[in-house]
């Protein structure tokens, strides 16, 4: 069993992984008019974070859930699918990206982040 070289990212390749993400804990003590926007880019940070790439897109479903109840009245939780992706176009900023889109669940009890392969 080999060492991981230093300084290379862990090759994922595609995979698909359903998160669920505190968004409570996210924006706390932040002011009302930001709640949505910086919940949104919490997000996009988080699957950065876990897919490991810089390219992420969300879905507009999610965004949709994200703003539902306005600015400043969130949901607590949100279930995420990140769903990383092999690029069609070379435009520079690595080979894959990120999918983020709404699962919607009626509640959050005993979930555990799930990880499927992409076919």
């Amino acid at each position: 069993m080999g060492k991981k070289e230093k300084g290379k990212p862990n090759p994922l390749g595609e995979v698909s992984r359903d998160y669920t993400i505190n968004l409570h804990k996210a924006v706390h003590k932040e002011t009302f008019k930001r709640k949505a926007p910086r919940a949104v880019s919490h997000i996009v940070r988080f699957a950065q974070k876990n897919m490991l790439t810089e390219d992420v897109r969300v879905d507009p479903q999610l965004n949709e859930a994200v703003w539902k109840t306005g600015i400043r009245n969130l949901p607590r939780r949100i279930r995420v699918r990140l769903q990383r992706k092999k690029k069609e176009e070379d435009d520079g900023k690595g080979k894959y990206y990120t999918l983020a889109q709404y699962v919607p669940v009626e509640t959050f009890a005993n979930l555990k982040t799930e990880i499927t392969k992409v076919q």
